[in-house]
């Protein structure tokens, strides 16, 4: 009431007093008390530092302090500035606020925060004050015995970050090993979980940074920066994927990409020449191996310079381009972000980024020249828009030609024959970009934003160039926010069974950590892999977002038929697998791009109460490997692949059905009730013997899952029905999103969505497949059924109240039967 009564008294002031305005502005602050009321939040000054507790939603706060009297900077490279601007009302509370999720209690001589549900759980606090050391800082906070931690992108080691230390410094890091660290990427964010309720944390500072989780002490986790501003986002789900929303609410969602982008790729380092590539892509296509991309690495320029093309070995590379069309490929190049020092010789990327004054500097205002593939090189200032928008232009010729995909790769930045292997910190660049100040920068606060900065310079050239075109960028460094513009990949990984299981939890994370589209190198990328080592990564890749085989110069060859007629048989049975899954797939694809979810996910994030305890079932021993493609596929390779040893899966629920053969799952159950009876909610173990023609796929009861007829890519059109495989069990439910699949066409419409529900009744079961939303026509006339879990009386089949009069057909774990769809929907009863 007492905060009410201030505020009326203040606007009040405001009517008779405009002086007033300017106190308004920042609150209204308790005599002597250092605290200051805001209409969003608190302001805590305390000697000579302010700290500032906002909240943007009720369940998202924001939290800065400075030195002095102004505070910083208030700009983000991450974070978007609709969602940085937000402000939910509060209620003041004592030397703190609520909001409708939340409660914020600072204390006024420490600046120690604490934060609760409004069951009174405690969702953050701090365990020591902000400690700062020059311009370095560092923020502690307590870190109960029963927290797990995630995210940080796709840092190398297990799942949970408890008990792990990291430093955030984008690395070129060539064979990275499970210790290595620092790598590729700094997405400075994770999430705690804990006794099934999740908060997430980002830190929006771009220098280097680091996080501990537990290795500097046991109760406490730190993290912090060695310079820049103090200012961070905490935001409660409760539940894990309410953060993971939340995460892409405040750095935005991934665009939703080509369709062909989502099929198998081919790669490597390099092929050679033009009439290399084309028998590779008549490979594929004599083999009917299903693909829709071809990558053209380095050695296709000429002296490895960007946006050159060496045309003894490519003598006709629009012509090649437009031979792989007609056989549905796409073909991506690599544009490393290093342009060559090739003054006087005619180099149009070098020529006009001089003229236009796009290059970084060094501190006395010249140049700055480092070493790359090309040789000498400069580089880019692409923190100024303007540096941007030039860098677009270059891909002008390449579009014009046919290229569909661009890889930024090298762009950490990578420098050669440096002790740091990267741009020395006190290279100068200048910022011109709307919401930050005109100013120059070095590259030590540049560094970690730099790759992101490229991809989008390019995703944006990319637009202006063909607005009506998806572009498909991949980039291998990148911040905080980076899915805005590009998909990524793990970077330069081994050919080994340990790199095979590392993948896993480096592209759950990432998923996590806002990239849904994300892959490794499939195969490994340095040295060759052995035939079940390349099967058996063919395998679990063909259940990732972007499924790409590629090596490096020098190794063996690594196509899907290398090894033999046997190994290829079994691979190109996963990918067409694959294909056949494409429209749950690119539904997934679709709901990434509105709400930020990953495609390859965690299982707390579909089951954070799957254990008695609510821990996150990921960490036990049982779920080493397993990971979920979308909410309702459970992918389980061996924990560690290369074992022989039978294995166990845990699967989170008591309902699931085997993928490959319909039959529903036999498992023990892993625990009691509190009466000391079985306990059919909880977790589920069964034992596997692995075969490398085998990887277990399991399916959630309740799921109704779309696919398609087999084709050899995404470009074609399938033929034949649609079909439906109901896995009849609780909340059975389905969907699928079809559009054009490479325009934004969908965004005024054109798009084709569709939802199924089913349930078992007395009479029967009831399908109910709901009318087409949308104007993008369906490729189906007809909807093939296939329904696990449930056995029919009579086997009669009435579609909106009417006997269908159809044929039902009878497997041993299944029956099937066939109606049209008219896109009106349809009420299906099986008696």
């Amino acid at each position: 009431m007492r905060a009410n009564i201030s505020i009326f008294a203040m606007m009040i002031g405001l009517l008779f007093c405009p002086a007033a305005l300017a106190q308004s502005a920042a609150g209204t602050q308790a005599a002597g008390s250092g605290v200051t009321a805001l209409s969003n939040g608190i302001e805590v000054r305390a000697a000579e530092l302010h700290e500032q507790v906002v909240a943007l939603r009720d369940d998202v706060l924001r939290i800065r302090i400075w030195h002095g009297q102004t505070p910083p900077e208030d700009a983000s490279w991450a974070v978007l500035p609709e969602s940085r601007h937000a402000s939910a009302s509060v209620s003041a509370e004592g030397s703190g606020f609520r909001t409708r999720d939340l409660a914020v209690q600072v204390d006024p001589q420490t600046l120690m925060i604490t934060i609760r549900d409004l069951d009174g759980n405690i969702v953050q606090q701090d365990a020591r004050p902000v400690h700062f050391d020059g311009d370095a800082f560092r923020i502690y906070k307590t870190m109960p015995l029963d927290e797990h931690y995630f995210g940080l992108g796709d840092k190398t080691g297990p799942l949970d970050r408890r008990n792990e230390a990291f430093t955030l410094w984008n690395t070129d890091a060539y064979r990275f090993q499970e210790s290595t660290d620092p790598i590729y990427k700094s997405i400075p964010y994770f999430m705690t979980f804990r006794a099934g309720r999740a908060t997430g944390v980002l830190l929006d500072n771009t220098w280097r940074s680091s996080f501990d989780f537990g290795k500097e002490s046991a109760t406490a986790y730190s993290f912090g920066a060695d310079a820049g501003p103090v200012d961070y986002y905490v935001f409660y789900g409760p539940s894990p994927k309410q953060v993971v929303e939340t995460y892409a609410w405040l750095t935005g969602t991934p665009p939703l990409p080509p369709l062909w982008s989502l099929g198998f790729q081919q790669s490597r380092y390099s092929y050679m020449t033009q009439d290399r590539v084309l028998e590779i892509a008549n490979r594929l296509r004599h083999d009917r191996i299903p693909a829709d991309a071809i990558y053209l690495d380095i050695d296709y320029q000429e002296h490895n310079r960007p946006f050159t093309v060496n045309r003894k070995a490519f003598p006709d590379l629009p012509g090649m381009i437009a031979q792989l069309k007609a056989e549905n490929f796409h073909v991506v190049m690599i544009t490393d972000l290093h342009i060559a020092d090739c003054r006087g010789s005619g180099y149009a990327p070098y020529d006009s980024g001089m003229a236009g004054d796009h290059f970084v500097k060094n501190p006395d205002g010249s140049v700055y020249v480092g070493v790359v593939w090309p040789g000498p090189s400069v580089f880019p200032d692409f923190t100024r828009q303007q540096t941007r928008a030039w860098w677009g232009t270059l891909y002008r010729e390449f579009r014009h030609d046919g290229a569909d995909g661009f890889w930024n790769d090298m762009n950490e930045p990578s420098v050669f024959n440096t002790p740091t292997h990267t741009m020395p910190l006190d290279v100068v660049h200048r910022i011109d970009e709307p919401g930050f100040a005109l100013r120059t920068a070095t590259h030590a606060e540049i560094h970690n934003v730099y790759g992101m900065e490229n991809s989008r310079a390019t995703f944006e050239g990319l637009r202006v160039l063909d607005p009506q075109s998806r572009p498909f960028v991949l980039t291998r460094a990148t911040y905080a926010g980076g899915q805005r513009y590009a998909a990524t990949w793990t970077g330069d990984n081994s050919s080994s069974w340990n790199h095979l299981r590392m993948t896993t939890p480096m592209l759950e994370n990432l998923g996590l950590s806002g990239f849904a589209f994300s892959g490794a190198d499939v195969g490994g990328y340095a040295g060759t892999p052995s035939p079940a080592l390349l099967t058996r990564w063919i395998e679990v890749a063909a259940f990732q977002p972007i499924d790409r085989d590629h090596t490096e110069k020098g190794t063996g060859d690594q196509e899907p038929w290398v090894g033999g007629e046997e190994q290829e048989a079994i691979r190109r049975h996963f990918i067409e697998t694959r294909y056949q899954l494409m429209p749950y797939l690119y539904t997934l694809a679709e709901e990434a791009s509105r709400t930020g979810l990953p495609i390859v996910r965690p299982l707390f994030l579909e089951f954070p109460d799957a254990a008695p305890d609510r821990h996150p079932i990921d960490v036990d021993a049982g779920a080493g490997g397993e990971f979920l493609f979308g909410p309702d596929l459970l992918v389980a390779p061996q924990p560690y692949p290369d074992e022989l040893d039978d294995y166990s899966v845990e699967l989170p629920s008591p309902d699931w059905y085997d993928f490959w053969t319909g039959e529903r799952v036999k498992a023990a159950l892993n625990s009691v009730d509190s009466t000391g009876l079985p306990d059919h909610n909880a977790p589920l173990t069964l034992h596997v013997a692995p075969r490398l023609d085998q990887l277990p796929v399991y399916v959630r009861g309740g799921s109704i899952l779309p696919l398609a007829p087999l084709t050899q890519s995404t470009n074609e059109t399938p033929e034949g029905p649609l079909t439906l495989r109901v896995y009849a069990g609780d909340s059975c439910t389905g969907d699928l999103y079809q559009d054009d699949g490479k325009s934004y066409d969908f965004q005024h419409g054109a798009y084709l969505r569709v939802k199924f529900s089913c349930e078992v009744a007395a009479d029967g079961l009831h399908l109910h497949v709901g009318a087409h939303e949308g104007s993008y026509p369906a490729w189906w006339k007809d909807i093939r059924t296939e329904v696990y879990g449930w056995k029919p009386q009579k086997g009669e089949v009435s579609a909106n109240s009417k006997d269908a009069s159809v044929p039902v057909s009878r497997a041993a774990q299944s029956f099937s039967f066939i109606l049209p769809d008219d896109g009106k929907g349809i009420a299906v009863t099986v008696e």
